[in-house]
Parts: structure tokens; sequence; C-alpha cells
């Protein structure tokens, strides 16, 4: 039975891709038979609420609780999904004291999100940062080759692994639809700055209605900003399916993320996706099968409009979260 021991500052009850993505990694863990202990902020007492995002909870280890959870078993794997957060900095840096081999994931495009939630910090910095929360892996995972092109681009020479993501299809799946005359148009997302909503909330499309799904710092803004939209927001398992399948076309605005679990579960609903055609969405998204990526976010809806919706589920059926763990377990580095 192997032994993992996964570090994360993104879990429940945060509400995310990377949150999805670890649940269904413990849940994957337990049915091979391997043991995998989270260590997540809720189990430090020293913290708080994140500045403009109080449903994420910055947590601060001491040491010795460290050093503590690092040498308790004898772990066959460590890996540590958030290096930027201070859960995940601390953890790396007692691995290195104790010469302990480690792997990260890149979940995000820090420096692009850095630089949408504060225009006044260079994207030159936010790389600095990144180069410095990473200097003492041995390996990244990171989500699509283009992330990995990217990370390589920059000048990371770790070992650097590309790691798929899955869908919970008991819940996300097609359903019988008519067509309608009036097309909902709908973005699933946390209501934050950097994830370019104002880009989806300010589309002028005849006969559309728009529906935004999530909720975070942002939100107050933009439901003021444009009365016309539906703000619905948080929702979870069957609801949130409901409205996958109940949208005319999926639309992500975001440039800030790697993939995007929300392309993937709409997919599996049979909803074709409108998105830019930065990382993320070219390595999900092939035009005129499952979506369309354009420049123009309107013109990418459009087109999306005459997508066969059997297709487009078709397409998503190779992201399984079985698929996602086996290639976890099988790139994980021994932590001897």
């Amino acid at each position: 039975m192997a032994k993992i021991l996964l570090v994360t500052d993104a879990w429940h009850p945060q509400v995310n891709g990377v949150v999805t993505t670890l649940h269904h990694l413990v849940k994957q863990a337990k049915q091979h038979g391997h043991y995998i202990r989270v260590i997540h902020p809720s189990l430090f007492k020293i913290g708080f609420p994140m500045p403009g995002y109080s449903e994420i909870r910055l947590a601060f280890p001491m040491p010795w609780s460290v050093r503590r959870h690092l040498k308790k078993k004898i772990w066959d794997h460590i890996h540590i999904a958030t290096p930027e957060g201070p859960v995940g900095q601390s953890f790396s840096r007692t691995c290195r004291r104790l010469n302990i081999p480690f792997s990260t994931s890149c979940h995000t495009k820090f420096p692009d999100l850095v630089t949408a939630r504060y225009p006044f910090v260079s994207k030159k910095l936010g790389w600095k940062f990144m180069h410095h929360v990473y200097k003492d892996c041995t390996q990244i995972l990171t989500t699509t080759p283009a992330t990995k092109q990217d990370l390589i681009d920059q000048g990371f020479k770790q070992r650097i692994d590309t790691w798929t993501r899955g869908v919970d299809r008991d819940i996300f799946k097609p359903i019988e639809r008519d067509s309608r005359d009036i097309k909902t148009l709908l973005c699933v997302s946390r209501v934050s700055h950097e994830k370019g909503l104002d880009d989806f909330c300010s589309m002028h499309l005849a006969s559309t209605r728009k529906v935004v799904v999530g909720d975070g710092p942002y939100l107050k803004t933009l439901k003021k900003r444009y009365p016309d939209v539906s703000f619905v927001g948080k929702k979870l398992g069957t609801e949130l399916a409901e409205y996958y399948q109940q949208a005319d076309v999926f639309v992500f605005p975001s440039k800030a993320d790697t993939f995007g679990v929300v392309n993937i579960e709409a997919m599996a609903c049979g909803t074709p996706v409108a998105a830019y055609p930065v990382t993320g969405p070219i390595d999900i998204i092939q035009n005129g099968v499952n979506g369309y990526m354009d420049q123009d976010l309107a013109t990418a809806v459009k087109k999306c409009y005459e997508l066969d919706r059997i297709k487009v589920y078709e397409s998503s059926l190779i992201y399984t979260w079985e698929n996602c763990y086996q290639q976890f377990f099988d790139i994980l580095l021994p932590a001897r």
C-alpha cells in the first residue's frame, strides 16, 4: 500500500477546480487501496481569511508542526499541491532542510492572476515569485502541454509532467432538450477579478440570457454593473449539472487558468464551450467539435449554436478521474 502525503492550501469548504481535483484524487486513492493524508489550512490554529477572498483561509503552520507531519510516517510520496500558499511554502522549506524530495503542481497562471487583480504588479515579478516557490521541488505536475511549454519557456529546469483532469459522470451527463428561441449562455466560475467575467457579462447578443453560477468578492460589483445578467450564486452537484444541461453555450472568459474543470463538466453535459484561444482552452476545445475559440467571445458563442451536442458529449469521454489519479500516481517520485 502506497502512503502519500498531500499538502494543500486549497481545500473544503473552498469551491474551485483545485479543490475538485484534490477531492477526487483522495477518493481515487482510497479506491486503489492507497493511503493518502491531506494537510490543509483547517489543521492549523494560526490563520486568517485572505483579504478580498474571505472564503479562503490563510494558515501559517509552526515549524515544529510541519516537521512532525513529515516525520510521523515513512511517506512513499510527498506532493505539495499549492507551493504558492503559506502551508505549501512551509512544507517546501522543511522538506529542503530535511533533504526530502517532493513534487508540486501548477494549477494557475499565477503571474496573470496577480496582474489581473493588481495591474500595478508586473508579470515579471509574478514569474520571479514562482521560480522562488518552486525552486526546491524535483518535479512539477501541470495540466496541459501548453502550460508545460509556458514553464519551460520561463526557464523552469525541473522535470515537468502533464496531468489530466476528470468528470463525475454520475452527476454531469446529457439530457433530452428542446430547441429554444432564447439561448441561455452560462458561466460557472469563482466570481473574482481575474476570471474575465466582465467580458462575459458585457456581451451583447440578440435573443440570449446570461447566467453566472458562483460566488466571490467581485459579485456585488458585477450585480450593480450588469442588471441584465442572472447571478444565481454557488451551486453544487446535480443542481449545478442542471445549469450545464439547460445551457445552450458555456462561456469560459478566463485567460488566467491552466485548464478549467468547468469546461469538461459542461462538455460532459453536451454543452459546447466558447472561449479565448489561450492556455487551457487550446488543449481542451476542438473548434467545430466541442466548442469554438475566438478573440471575440461573441463570435465563438454564435458558432457554438450549430454544434452537435452528442459529439460534444463524446469528446468529453477521455476525461475521467480514474485516468487523472493513475497519471498522478504513475509519475510521482519516491520521497527518499
